[in-house]
């Protein structure tokens, strides 16, 4: 699967370029809910697009599926 195209439950990781922790949303440019680190193994439970047009993912905890928030799709790999 291409990485937009990304199965649900697939196993991905955290990988932003930026240097600074992921923010964890609300919704696409929603409240913060908190910050993931490089490497986070998450799973996406469900995905959209922003008003312009770039794609953002809901993602859970790989291990325990507690969901965690919104996050900018570009910053996430899947395997």
């Amino acid at each position: 699967a291409s990485c937009v195209q990304a199965a649900n439950g697939e196993r991905c990781r955290v990988m932003d370029p930026t240097g600074t922790p992921l923010n964890a949303r609300t919704g696409p440019h929603g409240t913060v809910l908190g910050t993931l680190s490089n490497a986070v193994l998450v799973s996406i439970i469900e995905q959209t697009y922003d008003e312009r047009g770039r794609p953002w993912v809901y993602v859970a905890d790989y291990k325990t599926g507690q969901p965690i928030g919104w996050v900018y799709r570009e910053y996430i790999a899947c395997f």
